[in-house]
């Protein structure tokens, strides 16, 4: 797996970003209306190399591949550049493609001459708007069966007062001269292929104006000040910005996740090009309006530069027309078999493959299954603790296939980030879920980091043979996700601790042997400086477990501790250490989120809707349907992307940005919003609880409930991204 750009392509990202820092400044952006071109910037561009990118070496261009096009998109995105760019980048590479005339590209690599694109068959659509038609010489078009290169003469290219001063003009094409280019097939195939391109081009250009945007927004909270604070302390101000950066990065990534599925030959590879270019328009727009809000009044003066982002925002996309057209495309390329003409992606180092280790260990678990799991056995799986079976629980012990995550040392698998996943996703497929493994092996850790000789020798060898589960007592009634306002109380008592209080939300405890317990043992400091870290018999005299049930068909416990003594051996770490002891759990964490249980109720609407008669025809078949679907497949490759990016930051030590919260909130809360859509679109049928795909889409609706609250709610998880993502103050006590 790889997200770095490779070392030349990171030296061309800076040089872009350099050059277009200094000659796209918002001044420049400014000066360049209302024509919205700005030669001197184009004619710059064009010595750096930008305007040959993507044309053939044979031709006279660099002949770089399609991310090496989107690294100068996402800076001329950033720095809102004044021109046609995606539409001249394709038209350059279209006539090297097509043998135009010589000295006609060599005028426009050079950025003497400007030629454009025009998306709409001239045949069928002969007046069209045109990006960059008030300053293009020609423009290449499809004309029925032939490809065309239009001659704008002088008198036609006047400018078009528009929307956000780009060179936008309405072109009669079928009025001017025109020259056959190729005719047939393999041509419309190739200019076909040139459309999709600027699809792409223009989503990194989206992509890098979006997070500008947000940028600028976390900037300005972090220096305005209203009732006395910095508004980007106010979650109102800054969760919404969070929510955002979230899905601009997402929209960076599908572009990447497209481009990747071209150069490997995917079969998905056309949806996700439609995918990526309605997503970044949508993404983009929404971005640059919640950056506005966030000036307040004074984002709408033209004093301060955050208007002129929203409104290329808007400008640049919609030359090809409503973007929600490219979501309906989206659904017909992956469920009603249309396909799509691509362009040559070149050289890829972005990569989402995990690897060798990755597929071993998958089989191994689908093999294991197939040897070892009874009928009986899966009639009990279930997502929650509930799903708990000892005897599976010792198999997979014995064969080393419970704890996955835990290092080498302690006893575990020591899996790769990237095998781990893998492990996880053949256990969905499986349609196994194990919490009480999870937990378990981070109590192994927390023993065997911190834990005494009697831990490690009556406890520890328990655990890690599958003999018994552990549960976790950090959250209570009063604390919720604050676990550090613990108030359940370990007193000296002797030689050991009395325990009382109460811990909430200790799921598997009443299968569970042991808890580990989150202490107060020091009310004269700061509360995350008082706690100590315990395990505690969850059979030991003066423990109650209450059962609390829930409507997803879940149990959890309340769990009550009255003068429940333990020895001082049982102690975990230092007294009042607990929050140094807890953080040793940090090192199993792999990113996360919910991307597996959004996968796999994906799979059960697309089997619902392809069960389920509309209007005579399968619902698969329905329009609606597909863009549906379709939205659903957006979300999970973003789901899986970011938490892709969140095992990779961890696994090779780069700087992480809150890149895990990101993962998990962003999956939580489009989980739940595509439970209750894909509900709604397979209704009334996925009422019931009949056994079956609708059974699974009712039951994922009632799961998706927990997950923006599992593990801390989104909304402390966008605390965090607004803090580390975007560097805004902090907004929790």
């Amino acid at each position: 797996m790889n997200f770095d750009l490779t070392d030349d392509q990171e030296m061309m990202r800076e040089m872009f970003a350099r050059f277009l820092d200094e000659n796209s400044s918002t001044a420049r952006v400014r000066a360049a209306a209302p024509s919205g071109f700005d030669a001197l910037l184009w004619k710059g561009l064009a010595e750096q190399g930008a305007l040959s990118i993507r044309v053939p070496e044979t031709a006279g261009g660099l002949g770089l591949g399609l991310v090496d096009a989107t690294v100068l998109m996402e800076e001329a995105g950033r720095t809102l550049a004044s021109g046609p760019l995606a539409e001249g980048l394709v038209a350059a590479r279209l006539l090297a493609q097509f043998g135009a005339d010589p000295a006609l590209l060599d005028r426009v690599l050079s950025g003497d001459a400007v030629v454009t694109l025009a998306f709409h068959d001239v045949a069928e659509q002969p007046r069209q708007w045109i990006a960059g038609g008030c300053v293009a010489e020609a423009v290449v078009a499809r004309n029925g069966d032939d490809i065309v290169l239009v001659a704008v003469p002088a008198n036609a290219r006047v400018a078009e007062d528009n929307l956000a001063d780009t060179p936008l003009a309405e072109l009669d094409l079928a009025a001017f001269p025109h020259t056959v280019l190729a005719s047939g097939d393999a041509a419309r195939a190739t200019f076909a292929a040139g459309v999709e391109e600027w699809k792409l081009l223009i989503s990194a250009a989206l992509a890098g104006l979006g997070r500008e945007a947000l940028k600028l927004a976390a900037a300005y909270a972090g220096e305005r000040k209203q009732f006395g604070q910095f508004i980007g302390q106010f979650q109102a101000i800054s969760h919404p910005l969070a929510d955002l950066i979230c899905e601009v990065d997402g929209g960076k990534f599908l572009v990447w996740k497209a481009i990747r599925d071209i150069a490997d030959g995917s079969p998905n590879a056309g949806a996700a090009v439609s995918i990526a270019a309605w997503w970044n328009a949508d993404a983009a727009a929404r971005a640059v309006a919640q950056a506005l809000h966030t000036f307040g009044g004074y984002g709408l003066t033209t004093e301060y530069d955050i208007f002129l982002f929203n409104l290329r925002a808007k400008a640049w996309p919609l030359v090809l027309g409503d973007p929600q057209r490219l979501l309906d495309e989206a659904g017909r390329r992956l469920y009603a078999g249309e396909t799509a003409g691509l362009p040559d992606a070149g050289d890829v180092p972005i990569d989402f493959d995990l690897g060798e280790d990755a597929k071993a260990i998958a089989s191994e678990i689908h093999q294991f299954f197939a040897d070892n799991v009874t009928p009986a056995m899966r009639a009990k799986f279930h997502y929650s603790w509930e799903g708990y079976d000892p005897e599976l629980n010792r198999k997979l012990a014995a064969a080393n296939l419970l704890y996955l995550g835990l290092p080498k040392d302690v006893g575990g698998r020591g899996l790769s980030p990237y095998a781990k996943i893998a492990a996880m996703d053949a256990f969905e497929l499986e349609r196994y879920n194990n919490p009480a493994a999870g937990v378990s092996q981070m109590v192994s850790l927390i023993i065997q980091r911190f834990g005494t000789d009697e831990l490690k020798q009556d406890v520890l060898p328990q655990i890690m043979s599958g003999e018994v589960i552990c549960s976790l007592g950090y959250s209570e009634p009063g604390s919720g996700s604050d676990v550090f306002a613990a108030q359940c109380r370990a007193t000296p008592d002797g030689n050991g601790w009395r325990i009382d209080g109460t811990k909430m939300f200790t799921s598997g405890a009443n299968l569970a042997s042991y808890v580990l317990m989150l202490a107060r043992t020091n009310t004269e400091v700061a509360k995350h400086k008082g706690l100590t870290m315990f395990i505690v018999p969850l059979k030991a005299e003066g423990v109650t477990i209450q059962p609390v049930h829930t409507f997803q068909d879940e149990r959890t416990n309340i769990t009550f501790y009255d003068n429940v003594r333990i020895p001082d051996s049982w102690r975990l770490g230092e007294v009042d250490g607990g929050v140094k002891t807890m953080s040793a759990s940090l090192e199993l964490e792999h990113g996360g989120g919910f991307a597996k249980y959004q996968r796999a109720m994906l799979d059960a609407g697309e089997r619902l809707c392809r069960e389920i008669v509309y209007r005579g025809k399968p619902l698969i078949e329905d329009a609606s349907a597909q863009r549906r679907l379709a939205r659903t497949n957006a979300n999970v490759w973003v789901s899986e992307l970011l938490a892709f990016r969140a095992t990779w930051v961890l696994a090779e030590k780069k700087t992480n940005l809150a890149y895990g919260p990101m993962a998990k909130m962003y999956s939580s809360e489009v989980f739940l919003r595509d439970a209750r859509d894909l509900l709604d679109l397979t209704a009334p049928l996925s009422l019931s609880k009949r056994k079956g795909a609708a059974e699974e889409i009712n039951m994922f609706y009632r799961h998706a409930q927990g997950s923006t609250i599992y593990g801390g709610t989104s909304e402390v998880h966008r605390s965090m991204i607004a803090e580390r993502g975007l560097g805004l103050p902090r907004t929790r006590a």
